[in-house]
């Protein structure tokens, strides 16, 4: 029961700790200082009126921030959609979005391949785009640089003019490579066919800026969509700071529950302890009423029997810490889960050993220490 409850706690917390890892890694491969803006919804009364023309981020929002944010480094505009990829007789379902020349610098992507486009390319609504690994791939074959080619996206021709770098999957578990980028005017108008943008992304000068950052652009945008004092924001503000928080809670709470989940098995295996001792205590009455006879103490028959209850336990531990770690290796290697063996959790699987020796063991050894000796000796 030890070694079974000390190696599920040592493994749950290595998963839960992986994925802690994992979703912290992908937030800072996407940039710590990074800020969103999207467009709210107006409440009155508690209700939920629903976006209107007012509540949409234009460009004039982007001119404001721009020009009055110090705290900013880069801003784009963003615009996505969905819809089928297709090259020759190939196509693939995917993902198309729109921004700036400094879209990807904000997001953290690079190109390996080709290049990114320009401004001008950006405000003249071009055909030119950027493809991510997973549509290069299933469009153009394993491993074929597609720069250069063509590519259709709902039945708009598209010129791939840069290879984007591997991100794998994101923390949510969406594949981040099955993605077109391209000019968010080309998107706009000749895939969305709309005039408003559906969000901003930003990066601050530095990660310690962001809260600086965020605090300006919510008073630009007010200003900008002519709010009054005692009116609520028409839109929300999200920074990477903030997901991190909120992701990092939520993994704290499911690693505690797993450990907790587990930590019932050790509960089972001190019962087992406490049990175990209990008939260990029956089955040696006479031995005990023996070593009282020639002088031993309670205070010495409790002790001897409290030791070898802590030594079962400790044993078990040791044994389940080796299965533990072997048992999160495994799951690593099969099942490709993130896990991180804490060394803390080594400690407390440890301690909570012996204190469960201790716990459960007391009682049948203080049982056999009051055991009177004339008794135990009769004892059959």
């Amino acid at each position: 029961g030890i070694i079974i409850g000390v190696g599920s706690v040592i493994a749950m917390l290595a998963i839960g700790q992986g994925s802690k890892k994992n979703i912290q890694s992908s937030i800072a491969s996407m940039g710590s200082n990074m800020l969103f803006v999207m467009p709210g919804n107006m409440r009155m009364g508690g209700v939920q009126q629903g976006n209107t023309s007012s509540k949409k981020l234009t460009l004039s929002d982007i001119a404001a921030i721009q020009k009055d944010c110090d705290a900013i480094a880069a801003i784009s505009p963003e615009v996505r959609g969905s819809g089928q990829a297709v090259s020759g007789n190939k196509n693939w379902p995917t993902s198309i979005n729109g921004g700036n020349e400094y879209y990807l610098e904000i997001h953290g992507w690079s190109v390996i391949s080709g290049r990114n486009f320009t401004d001008r390319e950006a405000k003249g609504s071009s055909k030119v785009c950027l493809v991510g690994r997973t549509v290069a791939d299933e469009l153009f074959g394993e491993g074929v640089d597609p720069t250069g080619e063509s590519i259709r996206f709902k039945n708009v021709p598209f010129k791939i003019i840069g290879l984007l770098k591997e991100k794998g999957q994101s923390s949510f578990g969406d594949d981040q490579d099955n993605v077109i980028i391209a000019p968010y005017t080309t998107v706009q108008k000749r895939i969305l066919a709309q005039t408003y943008i559906q969000s901003i992304s930003m990066s601050a000068k530095s990660a310690e800026l962001s809260s600086t950052a965020e605090e300006e652009v919510e008073n630009i945008l007010r200003a900008s969509h002519k709010l009054r004092d005692s009116q609520d924001n028409d839109f929300e503000i999200r920074s990477q700071e903030e997901l991190a928080t909120t992701m990092t809670s939520i993994t704290n709470t499911l690693t505690v529950l797993l450990g907790a989940i587990a930590g019932i098995s050790l509960l089972v295996g001190g019962i087992g302890i406490m049990n175990i001792m209990y008939v260990s205590v029956t089955e040696r009455t006479r031995e005990i009423g023996l070593r009282m006879s020639i002088g031993g103490r309670g205070a010495d028959i409790l002790l001897q029997f409290l030791i070898e209850a802590m030594l079962i336990s400790i044993i078990g531990g040791l044994i389940g810490i080796v299965v533990g770690v072997a048992a999160s290796r495994l799951v690593n290697i099969f099942f490709s889960w993130p896990v991180v063996v804490m060394p803390n959790s080594i400690v407390l699987a440890f301690v909570v050993c012996a204190v469960i020796g201790i716990f459960f063991g007391w009682y049948p050894a203080r049982k056999a220490s009051e055991l009177d000796p004339i008794e135990a000796l009769r004892y059959e």
